[in-house]
């Protein structure tokens, strides 16, 4: 196997892979992400997926911030996004503009994230990078899924974590609501 490097090589791989679905409206609601890094990890998750915007609520650091430029490899300038000084009322707003809310979290009642009927306006909530997402905007949202862990540490970087999921609402097979 050869790695592609040429620009003429990656469309053609593009126009064989399968198609990211263009009927889904996603945005990514970071509650108080307390690293710059995670922050700039996420931008370049956000534009690779097409991401409408980016929800910053709380302490998350925000562009121009030097770490989120140099991890987010420009990617920054190229998703929306949006600040909210209260996580609460990001969480409001985002539910007044019709997205359901989706937390990425172990929590009880909780569905493996390849299961979860994912509506097509949908916000996905990533919280904090110690204390999760927190009981305040839980209760605002309309449904929470796990990534299930074979490791013993039982965790993932939250940027990663969001990639997984987002990838899964854009590409899986199951029926949107």
């Amino acid at each position: 196997m050869k790695q592609i490097r040429s620009k003429t090589g990656v469309r053609k791989m593009m126009k064989e892979a399968k198609s990211l679905r263009n009927d889904i409206e996603l945005a990514i609601f970071l509650q108080d992400w307390t690293d710059p890094y995670n922050v700039g990890g996420l931008f370049r998750v956000a534009d690779a997926c097409g991401a409408k915007e980016v929800i910053l609520a709380g302490r998350t650091p925000a562009p121009p911030h030097p770490q989120i430029s140099v991890t987010s490899l420009g990617n920054h300038r190229r998703v929306a996004f949006r600040q909210f000084d209260r996580y609460d009322d990001a969480a409001d707003a985002l539910k007044a503009e019709g997205y359901s809310l989706v937390a990425v979290e172990v929590a009880e009642g909780a569905q493996h994230y390849m299961e979860y009927p994912y509506p097509k306006k949908v916000c996905l909530v990533l919280g904090n990078e110690q204390t999760g997402v927190y009981g305040s905007v839980m209760k605002r949202c309309d449904g929470a899924v796990f990534i299930p862990m074979a490791g013993k540490g039982r965790s993932i970087n939250v940027h990663v974590a969001a990639a997984v999921v987002a990838f899964e609402v854009l590409l899986g097979d199951h029926e949107l609501e």
